[in-house]
């Protein structure tokens, strides 16, 4: 018995590491964010919530999906990737409910929201796996968009307090890192572009229907002190419509046949942010030289 287990240990420390992804342990004080934390915005920062509210149950579920097909990949070193992939996301479910459990108040929150999520987890979950690895693809794709996006506008990014700042950016940071990862799996296994697009299709009608939904749901539920913000409100409106337009030609490059999630390159973008967030939020996760964490 000793031996096998001496062999696996062996067989655990020579697994190659993951190629930039890094597992990181946010430490923050989610009770310390105000409830209108993005640019004072109350509908860019319900926008926010709204999606953070969708995060544990999404991120479980795309660990889940890849989990499902990873005996099937040869690669070593891409298995490395999906056991660093894992453990960022798992790192994301647990900062995410810390968030939520601190924003949660009897007269707002996205309870019964919530509630249908996990029921609609659990049917999803019924798919085929190829099903279900194309619905992650087409997330991690919007989560990388929805990353880079915020990365590029530090300006705004200035209106955050400390301990929204270290959230969203280092979310945005490894959202980034692993967006290639479910996309390789994929490829690997199935490499069917008719699906993945179909797929991406449905994942785009009805997660930019939910997301309005929840946070239109937390809007009025904090009408009284978000009505009066009239022009935050227009600027939050701004930002989306804005966002909108920047990000459609990366988002329909999804849709090519030779598409790949690296041909779009963030790295000088990635490096300045690990750089200041090293440097200036006290985060040495951050630095190149921290110490990787392992997740199988």
């Amino acid at each position: 018995m000793a031996t096998v287990i001496q062999q696996a240990s062996k067989a655990y420390q020579q697994r190659p590491k993951a190629l930039g992804i890094t597992v990181r342990r946010l430490q923050f004080h989610p009770e310390k964010i105000k409830r209108h934390y993005f640019a004072n915005s109350p509908v860019m920062s319900h926008l926010l919530t709204a999606l953070s509210s969708t995060f544990p149950v999404g991120e479980q579920f795309f660990v889940h999906s890849v989990r499902n097909v990873r005996d099937r990949i040869a690669d070593p070193q891409l298995q490395a990737q999906i056991a660093a992939f894992i453990g960022q996301e798992a790192m994301h479910s647990k900062a995410h409910t810390e968030f939520n459990d601190a924003w949660r108040k009897d007269d707002y929150n996205l309870d019964r929201f919530q509630a249908w999520l996990m029921r609609k987890d659990r049917h999803v979950r019924n798919l085929h796996p190829k099903v279900q690895l194309a619905i992650t693809c087409a997330f991690e794709h919007f989560t990388a968009l929805l990353g880079g996006y915020i990365l590029r506008h530090p300006e705004v990014l200035s209106t955050l307090d400390e301990d929204a700042m270290k959230l969203w950016v280092w979310h945005a940071i490894e959202e980034i890192e692993h967006r290639a990862v479910a996309f390789d799996v994929y490829q690997e296994i199935y490499g069917d572009h008719k699906l993945r697009t179909l797929i991406m299709r449905s994942v785009t009608t009805g997660f930019a229907s939910l997301t309005f939904y929840s946070a239109s749901k937390l809007f009025m539920q904090d009408r009284r002190k978000s009505l009066p913000k009239v022009g935050a409100n227009l600027f939050g409106v701004y930002l989306v419509a804005k966002m909108f337009v920047q990000l459609l030609p990366e988002y329909l490059a999804y849709y090519k046949p030779d598409f790949h999630p690296a041909d779009h390159d963030y790295s000088e973008l990635i490096a300045y942010w690990k750089e200041k967030m090293a440097a200036d939020y006290d985060m040495p996760a951050f630095q190149e030289t921290s110490a990787q964490l392992r997740y199988s």
